[in-house]
Order: C-alpha cells, then structure tokens, then sequence
C-alpha cells in the first residue's frame, strides 16, 4: 500500500522500541522466573491488604508491555509496531507517538486490573478460583499497538488494508471498528479466555481520550495564532 511506502526508514522511537522488546525477551528467555514473577501484569484484589496476597507491583503496568509469551507474540507484535509505527511516528511527532504509546500501553494495563477486580469481587477470598485468577500474568506489547491501530484507522479512515487471513482487503475505519467489535463479544463472551481482549480494548479506548484531547488542544492554538 503506496501510504506505506512513503516512510520505508525506521523513525528512532520504533526503533527503540523493537530492540527494547527484543532485550527484554532475550532476559526472559535466560531468567525465565524471576522475569514472570516481578515484571509480568498480576491482577490485584481491593478486599486483599496482606502483602503477600499478590505478585503486583507498582511498576508492572508499565514493565508487562515489554514481555511476551512466546517468539509467535512478539513476532506479530513487533511487525504490527513496525507496520504502523513507522508512519504515526512521523505524523504525530516521536514526542507525541512515544506519549501515545505508552499511554495506550499502561491504559490497557489499567482496564484489563479494573475488569479482573469486578470478576475478583464475585469470588470469596483465598477461594481456589480466587487464588486462580490471581496467579494469571498478562504480558503483551497488544494494548499499546491496538492503539497504534486505532490512530491509524482515525488519521486515515479511508486508506486500505490487505489482510493475510482471511483474504480481504477493507478501509482502515471498518477494520477498527470490525476488530474492536470482535474484542469486546470475545471478551464478554469468555471466548479464547487466555487472551486479555480488556487490555486491547483498553489500549484503544485511552488511545481514543488522547487523540481527542491532542485534536482540542491543536485546535484551540490554531485559533490562538491565527
């Protein structure tokens, strides 16, 4: 797609990103535990104030969206970061598209904590299923890069994507709107439960807020100045 090959280089913080991903797996790969267990999403039960009643900490909404579950994750992740990053780096600025991604990233992070703390509040404490729930670590670059496509879909609704599977092509609006549609029935559902379909659809909805508030903010300067 020709909007594609207007920027073939790779902007720096993409390529950042893409590196820091790699390391961060690569450390995986070699201090498997100790990775999963301090760097990894855990959820976190309001009604539990031991210290010893999760793996959370603080800094894990932001640390998870450098951890993968496999090479096939953070294959796709990474190609979906270099797809659309390379272009919204340039158009929004690497400032901009830095905040944005990170927002998107910890946004995802805080959504996917707030839907597991309605689950968390239907089970008795220190239940089986309880203890469960509270055992699964999300990892995933997934929240900030369905953001990326959602800023794609809202700076360029009429562009085309070609999809691989299944074989079609369609503008970028109805692909966001079709695959954020999709996320939300999987994630009401329980369908394919091992993917944190809130955490997509949390990245896109903070990436949402952040394109609006950026999109007031320009154009109140615009009427300021001229």
């Amino acid at each position: 797609m020709s909007i594609f090959r207007t920027h073939s280089s790779t902007p720096p913080v993409v390529m950042n990103l893409l590196i820091a991903n790699a390391v961060v797996f690569l450390a995986q790969m070699l201090f498997e535990a100790p990775m999963w267990e301090n760097f990894a999403l855990y959820n976190v039960d309001l009604r539990c104030l031991d210290a010893n009643c999760t793996l959370f900490n603080i800094w894990q909404p932001f640390t998870y969206m450098f951890m993968h579950g496999g090479f096939t994750h953070l294959f796709f992740n990474m190609f979906s970061l270099w797809m659309f990053g390379r272009m919204l780096e340039y158009e929004l600025g690497w400032k901009r598209f830095l905040i944005y991604y990170l927002v998107c990233g910890v946004g995802a992070a805080l959504f996917q904590m707030g839907v597991a703390q309605i689950d968390l509040s239907n089970m008795p404490v220190w239940s089986q299923e309880w203890a469960y729930y509270m055992g699964i670590p999300t990892v995933g670059a997934s929240g900030a890069i369905f953001g990326l496509l959602l800023a794609f879909g809202m700076l360029h609704p009429n562009a085309i994507i070609s999809l691989i599977f299944p074989p079609i092509s369609m503008k970028a609006k109805w692909f966001v709107i079709i695959y954020g549609a999709l996320e939300l029935l999987l994630g009401v559902s329980g369908t394919m439960s091992g993917v944190a379909h809130f955490a997509h659809l949390g990245g896109m909805f903070w990436g949402w807020l952040l394109l609006l508030l950026w999109r007031h903010i320009d154009r109140r300067r615009r009427n300021y100045y001229f």
